[in-house]
């Protein structure tokens, strides 16, 4: 039983659609870090240079006061005294987390149906080889003069005529 179990795992496991989640999560843990860095250390930054130094990550209000009083001037110094706050620049840095990562992701998707596009050419549409009967709507060569299922003599304009 056990080695069946086994078995049946290790044809899970290597199916392609479970590999290819595989490497798409470890990307996607290494797109990641990249884009909170990118909002930790560039956008964070100049933002706050914009808004009067003002720095995200300790922009917080105090709900209940911990050990040693009301005072703190970063959200690391009112966790450790123990205070409960609301952290609004930690949720603004995720809101904008995910807004460059939306962003990428969008542009990633929009380039490689971009390339994928690249590689397909256009449809070309072969010219009609066959024309409509306008008495018994029979499918006929172009050159026909006459309907090989009913006979009728074939007007010129019946050669616009397309049914394909």
């Amino acid at each position: 039983m056990a080695v069946k179990f086994l078995k049946e795992f290790r044809e899970f496991a290597v199916k392609g659609n479970v590999v290819d989640m595989a490497v798409g999560i470890i990307i996607g843990a290494a797109f990641t870090a990249i884009v909170q860095s990118l909002v930790k250390d560039i956008f964070t930054p100049l933002i706050g240079l914009v808004t009067g130094g003002v720095n995200f990550t300790d922009l917080f209000w105090v709900l209940k006061a911990g050990s040693g009083g009301a005072d703190y001037t970063t959200l690391a110094e009112a966790q450790a005294a123990g205070a409960v706050t609301l952290n609004i620049g930690l949720f603004l840095n995720a809101v904008l987390s995910f807004l460059i990562v939306a962003f990428a992701t969008f542009l990633l998707i929009r380039n490689i149906n971009r390339l994928k596009n690249l590689h397909h050419e256009p449809e070309t549409v072969a010219p009609p080889t066959v024309k409509s009967c306008p008495y018994c709507i029979s499918k006929i060569p172009l050159p026909a003069t006459r309907c090989p299922a009913c006979t009728s003599e074939l007007p010129e304009v019946a050669e616009r005529t397309e049914l394909n």
